[in-house]
C-alpha cells in the first residue's frame, strides 16, 4: 500500500498523531483485510471521541430511525399477516442507519472495539460510547413508540403479539441464543458495512440482515425494546417496564456475546500483526 499522510488526534487531542498507514507496505505482504482494519479505524476512531451532547444526540436519531423501521414492520404485518414480508419493511431502518450516520448500540461490537484493540481509544472510551448510544437508542425509541401507539391504534394487536413472545419468553439457553445470534448479525452487518466501499451494496447487506434478524425471529435488544415499548404505551396487559427489564438485560448480553465473540474476536485474531502496527504507532 502506498505510503499516506493520515494524521488524527492522539488520546490528548493533538494533531500529530501518525499512524501505520504513513509507512510504505510491502505489497506483497499487505493483505485487503489489512486494507480493510485501517479504514475501520481511521473511521471509527472519531466515534469515541464525540462529545457528550454529539453522542446522546446521535444515539437518539438512531432510535428515532430504528422507530421508523418499527412503524413500517408494524404496519405491513398488520397488512399482511406476513412475517417475512414486515423484515423487509424493517428494513428501512437499517437503511436509515447507514445513510444517516447515527449511531445504533448494537452496531459497537466491531469498530468501536477495534479502535480499542489498535490502541488509538482507551476502555472508558469505549464504556462511554456503549452507556450513551444505549440511553440515546432508548430515549428516541421511547418517543416513536408513543407517537405510533397514539397516532395509530389500527396496530396496538400486532404489537401486543410481538410483546407478549418476548416477554414470555423464558430467560433459558434458547433465548439467550437467539440473542447471540441476533448479536452475531448485526455485528456482520457492521464488519460487511466496513468491508466494501460500494454504498449499494452496503443497503443490500442492511436489507438482508434485517431479513434474518426479524425474519427468523432472533432477539434483538433495541429492536425489540421499540417493539415492547408501542405495547406499553399501548396498555396492553402484560406489557411493563418490571417485565421488560430483566428480559432487555438478558438480551443485550447475549447480543453482546454474539456480537463480540462470534465476529469481533475472530477479526482481531486475523488481524493481530496489523493491530500490533498500529499499538506501536501509538507508543
Amino acid at each position: 500500500m502506498a505510503a499516506q499522510d493520515e494524521r488524527l488526534p492522539d488520546r490528548e487531542g493533538r494533531e500529530d498523531h501518525l499512524t501505520p498507514v504513513d509507512r510504505e507496505d510491502d505489497p506483497t505482504t499487505t493483505e485487503e483485510k489489512d486494507v480493510a482494519l485501517d479504514r475501520v479505524v481511521l473511521e471509527g476512531r472519531p466515534r469515541l471521541y464525540r462529545t457528550t451532547p454529539d453522542l446522546l444526540a446521535t444515539g437518539v436519531v438512531a432510535g428515532v430511525e430504528v422507530g421508523i423501521g418499527v412503524l413500517a414492520l408494524l404496519a405491513v404485518e398488520a397488512a399482511t399477516g406476513s412475517r417475512l414480508l414486515a423484515a423487509l419493511a424493517f428494513s428501512i431502518g437499517f437503511i436509515a442507519l447507514r445513510l444517516g450516520h447515527s449511531e445504533l448500540f448494537t452496531e459497537g461490537f466491531h469498530v468501536p472495539i477495534v479502535v480499542v484493540a489498535a490502541g488509538q481509544a482507551t476502555w472508558a472510551r469505549l464504556l462511554r460510547l456503549w452507556g450513551g448510544t444505549l440511553v440515546g437508542n432508548l430515549v428516541g425509541g421511547w418517543l416513536v413508540a408513543w407517537l405510533i401507539a397514539v397516532g395509530l391504534p389500527d396496530l396496538h394487536e400486532v404489537a401486543d403479539e410481538y410483546a407478549h413472545e418476548f416477554l414470555e419468553a423464558p430467560l433459558d439457553l434458547r433465548t439467550f441464543v437467539l440473542a447471540v445470534l441476533a448479536g452475531a448479525a448485526i455485528t456482520l452487518l457492521t464488519r460487511m458495512q466496513n468491508g466494501t466501499q460500494d454504498e449499494v451494496a452496503a443497503l443490500v447487506a442492511a436489507v438482508a440482515i434485517a431479513f434474518v434478524i426479524v425474519g427468523t425471529g432472533l432477539f434483538h435488544s433495541i429492536l425489540d425494546t421499540l417493539l415492547i415499548f408501542v405495547a406499553i404505551h399501548a396498555g396492553v396487559q402484560g406489557a411493563g417496564y418490571a417485565a421488560w427489564l430483566p428480559w432487555f438485560g438478558f438480551v443485550v448480553a447475549g447480543n453482546l456475546v454474539g456480537g463480540l465473540v462470534l465476529v469481533t474476536l475472530l477479526r482481531l485474531v486475523r488481524s493481530r500483526e496489523r493491530l500490533e502496527q498500529w499499538r506501536e504507532a501509538d507508543s
